[in-house]
């Protein structure tokens, strides 16, 4: 099964790191074998670190799922010391620009929810690159599920 994940940048106040693990690990127990990530700061590099990690117990991949090759550029130092490190050892890497371009963002979203079977996604907002994500999803007839920072819905 094929996991896409798509979350805010900012985390709200006392979002559940522990909570996000088991919810990874759980769905790798469902049989998830393939995690989709867009390396954005925030909720995907967060998702990108805890699913290495995971590799030492589950048979997973992820790949990264660039918009373009310079999404960084903009990152601060120790956050993108920290993509780069992520990047470093994913599985896979796609990148879809060399530079960044109108709509890439959203370019990539849509790259990763056609790809996957079930879209896994931290919403709290209904603006912005997430709900158009599960919105996108929804219409695709994939498979939802949202994950919140303190309570699952």
């Amino acid at each position: 099964m094929i996991v896409a994940l798509t979350g805010h940048r900012r985390l709200e106040k006392g979002f559940d790191r522990e909570k996000l693990k088991n919810a990874l690990a759980a769905l790798a127990e469902e049989g998830a074998d393939t995690f989709l990530c867009g390396m954005a700061m925030g909720f995907d590099l967060l998702c990108c670190e805890i699913l290495l990690s995971l590799k030492e117990k589950y048979p997973l991949k992820v790949e990264a799922c660039v918009p373009c090759a310079d999404q960084s550029e903009r990152f601060p130092p120790a956050a993108k010391a920290a993509y780069e490190d992520l990047l470093s050892h994913c599985d896979a890497v796609t990148v879809l620009h060399e530079t960044y371009c109108d709509g890439c963002m959203f370019e990539r979203n849509r790259y990763m929810a056609d790809k996957c079977d079930l879209l896994f996604a931290y919403l709290h907002s209904p603006k912005g690159g997430t709900a158009y994500t599960v919105r996108y999803a929804e219409k695709k007839g994939k498979q939802v599920a949202i994950f919140g920072g303190g309570e699952e819905r």
